[in-house]
């Protein structure tokens, strides 16, 4: 089953000129020839994310365990010293 969502894109003028000159050539609406676009764009986009490095400070052999109490011991701490000030 399909599903149909109106919505409104704001496109680049000379995009949607190719667009509406590409729809004419095919036969096809100016939405059909969007939606083939990102079809094509999706299906050639990676499927896996990319590998995510986090950029750290200090000694680099040094590693941290957290956990989510320590959270929100840490926040409690921030919270204390906030109300203190």
């Amino acid at each position: 089953m399909l599903i149909w969502m109106r919505t409104t894109l704001v496109l680049d003028d000379v995009l949607l000129r190719q667009a509406k000159r590409r729809a004419a050539e095919r036969d096809m609406s100016v939405s059909d020839v969007v939606n083939e676009a990102l079809r094509d764009a999706f299906r050639k986009a990676p499927q896996t994310a990319p590998p995510f490095s986090m950029i750290t400070y200090g000694p680099t052999d040094r590693r941290v365990m957290h956990q989510p109490e320590d959270f929100a011991a840490d926040s409690d701490i921030d919270d204390r010293r906030a109300l203190a000030r």
